[in-house]
């Protein structure tokens, strides 16, 4: 059998009500078809997710992890398809025509994958900067209709005049070391402890340096050396352990390479979306919006140490706070 969402809604189910007795009432449902689909779904997981005693159930450490996931998972699954019969409303006039900018990073292939999902007849198209500054002028010049960036912790987005900006998710700053590394085994890493190693980063014109050689001096050390260089070159260099490199929880699991949590989360990232109000109308943007942060819920899901990063502090990776520069 394979899994499908609304396996995950039976296990949220069944979690939320505390027995099987009283998620087959909720869902409408007899017992005996419930604890038999279960079985299916416990069968197709590879064990048991759910402990059975006189006062109800209790996840096992299998249905804790699965658990973690539907917290993700399920919220973005329901806003998509929520903003997707908003999109199939909008006029044909407002969604003929995607003009993609972003930044390196995984948001904007799986923003695109999405569009092609919800828009198949759309007209999408891409272009890539290592500025920001530079994606926010298209922004203000009519080249392009979106643009993803990311902003250091609580820096303002670039800094053109008349854009709308709206936070996708803030995402905690993660160090990436190599698999044999000591400190690979570790759950969270202190900046301290990597005082000695070299460094390596992708490149950007906002302020991520700064407050990166800021932590460092909170931590009581200077960088020995910092590369900044494209993704593919950053993670070469950390498989052979040149260096260790920095990267947004979401970065995607990489042969060679493990990434941990720095203690206390010294450095954070906002992924921004960003238009130009005149050029999109609302319903068009807030479906973009929300195919951007499903684009990213779906990039954390797939992260098992961010996973555990968050069900650690019994969080998610989404922010609702909003910018807007005029």
């Amino acid at each position: 059998m394979e899994l499908e969402l609304r396996h995950l809604r039976t296990v949220r189910a069944i979690a939320d009500a505390g027995s099987l007795t009283r998620a087959a009432t909720a869902l409408g449902l007899a017992q005996p078809a419930l604890s038999a689909q279960l079985k299916r779904i416990e069968r197709a997981l590879g064990g048991a997710l759910f402990e059975r005693g006189r006062h109800g159930v209790r996840a096992t450490a299998l249905g804790e992890l699965v658990l973690e996931r539907t917290r993700v998972v399920l919220p973005a699954v329901t806003e998509l398809q929520r903003e997707a019969a908003r999109f199939a409303r909008t006029p044909r006039r407002t969604a003929d025509r995607f003009r993609l900018g972003g930044t390196h990073g995984p948001l904007l292939g799986a923003l695109v994958d999405r569009l092609a999902d919800v828009a198949p007849d759309a007209q999408v198209t891409t272009c890539t900067s290592w500025s920001e500054r530079e994606l926010a002028d298209l922004l203000v010049e009519g080249r392009i209709d979106f643009a993803l960036v990311g902003v250091c912790g609580s820096a303002a987005p670039p800094g053109a005049e008349h854009l709308v900006w709206r936070e996708i998710a803030t995402d905690p700053v993660f160090v990436m070391v190599p698999d044999g590394h000591p400190l690979a085994r570790r759950r969270e890493v202190e900046l301290t402890e990597l005082a000695d190693e070299e460094w390596a980063c992708v490149p950007g014109d906002g302020c991520f340096g700064d407050c990166f050689s800021a932590a460092c001096a909170r931590a009581g050390f200077t960088p020995r050396r910092m590369y900044e260089t494209d993704t593919a070159s950053l993670a070469h260099l950390v498989q052979v352990g040149r260096a260790v490199g920095l990267c947004r929880a979401t970065f995607p699991a990489t042969p060679g390479i493990t990434t941990r949590p720095l203690s206390g989360t010294p450095l954070t990232w906002r992924h921004l979306l960003g238009w130009h109000p005149a050029t999109r109308q609302p319903d068009t943007a807030a479906t973009v919006l929300a195919l951007a942060r499903g684009a990213h819920a779906g990039a954390a899901a797939r992260s098992d140490s961010y996973a555990d990063w968050l069900a650690a502090r019994g969080a998610t990776p989404f922010h609702n706070a909003a910018q807007r520069v005029t």
